[in-house]
């Protein structure tokens, strides 16, 4: 398998709309991200001495390890959220997937 891959994931509110979302993936890829994935998820979590439960929109992106600090930059840069999710793994995957990430 391949290397020098990352995964960095993310949240966004479900109130914004599909396209809300792809404009904030294309920001990313602009930055540097080989591949954005986007799909609903429901999060519980602490907020303020309060559990909450909502729906979000996840996000996964590819990414190389040249742009992985422009990206997550660019996150921070741009998130709505006061303290926005940023998680961020090494990963193993196919060397061709690699390579092309790594080529973005």
């Amino acid at each position: 398998m391949g290397v020098d891959m990352w995964i960095v994931k993310t949240t966004l509110p479900s109130s914004w709309r599909e396209f809300e979302v792809t404009s904030f993936a294309q920001i990313l890829v602009e930055s540097g991200a080989a591949c954005v994935q986007h799909h609903k998820v429901s999060s519980t979590y602490k907020w303020e001495g309060k559990i909450q439960s909502d729906t979000e929109w996840a996000l996964q992106i590819k990414v190389s390890e040249s742009n992985k600090q422009s990206v997550i930059s660019k996150i921070e840069e741009e998130h709505p959220y006061d303290v926005p999710q940023i998680v961020i793994h090494e990963c193993d995957a196919s060397p061709n997937y690699t390579e092309w990430v790594n080529s973005q």
